[in-house]
């Protein structure tokens, strides 16, 4: 039997995931440069035009509202007349699915590229959000979310992730940057690990400091922090087709300042 708060959450999902007027955001590479560039393993960051989407990018201070991960030809050749699934994400209203690319190809997006994981791993990866497919998203989260549209507080910086991380608790369940950091945790690859700095053993160095990795729980990973982090290559599309300044059409009747 359903719960009334899973009741709420799910209808609250479906009204904050429609887009808002103006609030498209512009592709700024065309759908063919984005399909070439992608790579299996990529993270797809993408801004959201939702309002959920606005909640989440206020409290990360981020452009980005929402990840999937691209997993290339994990499922083979599509049926004709279909296209191929090669992104795979938990969305608020279906839970966790696999869609096409044309899903996010006319949005903002940014590639997110892990460096140094070998064939086996990237596969790992790509295995652990496949096995995931069907669960569904975490609803609890959506309900604490929504409190800030309702009235949006001066939430200090130092506690905004900690809202988002705001939740059931439930494995079965998933939000999509959490879901993603589960995937990479799963082959102890970093995103935005916790440094501690843990004094030297050594008595002929008293003075000296290792750093620690300690990973973080995955409830506590955002969008942003796939951006940021040290560890992943930014891909840009249009560099990536040998650009050329040289080749661009501008206005000749707009003078430059």
């Amino acid at each position: 039997m359903v719960s009334p708060l899973e009741l709420v959450g799910r209808w609250l999902a479906r009204n904050l995931s429609r887009p808002r007027k103006n609030g498209a955001s512009v592709a700024m590479c065309r759908p063919w440069m984005l399909s070439s560039a992608l790579k299996k393993g990529d993270v797809l960051l993408v801004e959201g035009a939702s309002r959920f989407g606005l909640v989440v990018k206020y409290l990360t201070q981020s452009t980005w509202s929402h990840a999937a991960l691209f997993i290339g030809d994990a499922f083979g050749l599509p049926k004709d007349g279909e296209e191929t699934c090669v992104l795979v994400e938990a969305d608020v209203n279906a839970g966790v699915r696999a869609i096409p690319l044309s899903m996010y190809s006319s949005h903002h997006t940014r590639i997110c590229r892990p460096v140094g994981l070998s064939p086996g791993e990237i596969d790992a990866v790509v295995a652990y959000v496949v096995k995931r497919l069907g669960d569904q998203y975490d609803h609890k989260n959506v309900i604490d979310l929504a409190k800030y549209l309702i009235q949006r507080p001066p939430v200090p910086p130092r506690w905004r992730r900690q809202f988002l991380a705001l939740g059931s608790g439930d494995p079965t369940q998933a939000i999509c940057s959490s879901l993603i950091a589960q995937a990479f945790q799963s082959v102890h690859y970093p995103i935005l690990p916790e440094v501690m700095l843990e004094k030297s053993k050594d008595p002929a160095c008293v003075q000296c400091y290792k750093e620690i990795l300690h990973i973080r729980h995955h409830k506590l990973f955002t969008p942003r922090d796939f951006d940021v982090s040290p560890y992943f290559l930014i891909v840009k599309p249009t560099i990536g087709q040998e650009f050329d300044p040289h080749r661009l059409n501008w206005d000749d009747t707009t003078e430059a300042e």
